[in-house]
């Protein structure tokens, strides 16, 4: 398999803020790799060096066997970059967003036409080519995007949150274009995320990342399977005892979270009678008990010990904290 980026101890830091922290990882040609973690983590920072736009502080890099640092014009003619925050004209038509990049990027007049209309027609747009840009929706605006991100036949295309802010139907449609993108074109595709659901079921490898490090790297499969089987979550006033209680050996793992129990387990549903008797004999009390298979959220907590939503509150408050710092 072509290595199509190398990341090697890549760091970027603001003045004392460390927002990418050492990083290393390979994303093979073709492959959908997601970089998944709460807002702040350093996805975009990552996304941004990679793309030329931030210079790393220390460590290297390849996209397409190009360096980074060595020929930043040779790694953006081999790119395409959708942005978080939508980059269109407004006041032009699609086909006028698209001719413009195409001019940019010197594709010859009749090259530009035909692929324009191909990639309209790959993300269902071309029956409103020459509609202006600011009557599309937030999902006709993000296929656009796409569509001119691939119109000079990029090897890489980045994707930093695709479907942010998105309605549920609307983002599984995205979802359809980016998977056939990878399998049709051979495009290898790097998309930032934030959304366990979009990593888990788009991307072939995901680099769970916080606070700048990467503390995880794998399929989604082995990610969860390597929790150790179905997670029984039980509540509990006293969660430390029904964690000393469930120190079983049919018992994979037991994390306590908050007022929770955490429990992974093969073929939980067997065991959930065995674990409610083992309590009660012990009369400790449970107020709730689930069951359910295990999601990247539950590898990101059992890694963290906080869920992504708790990450991205803590994360906010530290930014509040250096900025004040900052202005003192």
């Amino acid at each position: 398999m072509t290595v199509a980026l190398h990341i090697q101890d890549l760091t970027r830091r603001f003045n004392e803020l460390i927002a990418v922290n050492n990083i290393s990882f390979d994303i093979d040609q073709g492959e959908i790799f997601g970089l998944l973690g709460p807002n702040g983590a350093g996805k975009t920072t990552t996304l941004s060096m990679l793309a030329t736009m931030l210079t790393p502080t220390s460590g290297s890099a390849t996209v397409n066997g190009i360096d980074i640092s060595q020929d930043p014009d040779g790694v953006r003619k081999s790119i395409g970059i959708v942005f978080q925050d939508q980059s269109l004209d407004e006041e032009l038509t699609a086909w006028e967003n698209m001719d413009f990049h195409g001019r940019l990027y010197r594709i010859p007049a009749g090259t530009r036409n035909q692929r324009i209309t191909e990639l309209l027609t790959l993300v269902e747009l071309n029956d409103r080519r020459d509609d202006i840009v600011k009557t599309f929706s937030g999902g006709m605006r993000r296929r656009l995007e796409i569509a001119r991100g691939l119109l000079h036949h990029p090897a890489v295309l980045f994707l930093d949150e695709p479907t942010l802010g998105l309605d549920p139907q609307t983002r599984n449609h995205l979802w359809h274009y980016i998977a056939t993108l990878a399998k049709e074109k051979g495009i290898t595709i790097i998309l930032t995320t934030h959304y366990m659901e979009e990593a888990d079921r788009l991307c072939n490898r995901v680099a769970i990342i916080d606070h700048g490090r990467i503390i995880a790297i794998d399929t989604p499969k082995n990610l969860k399977d390597g929790l150790g089987g179905d997670l029984v979550t039980i509540g509990s006033p006293d969660p430390a005892a029904v964690a000393e209680a469930l120190k079983e050996p049919w018992v994979a793992r037991v994390e306590t979270h908050n007022d929770d129990v955490v429990v992974s387990l093969k073929n939980a549903d067997q065991h959930v009678s065995t674990i409610v008797t083992l309590l009660n004999q012990r009369q400790i009390p449970i107020t709730s008990i689930t069951i359910h298979k295990p999601t990247l959220e539950d590898v990101f907590l059992s890694f963290t010990g906080k869920t992504i939503r708790e990450q991205e509150a803590d994360t906010k408050e530290q930014m509040r904290t250096y900025q004040r710092m900052m202005r003192h």
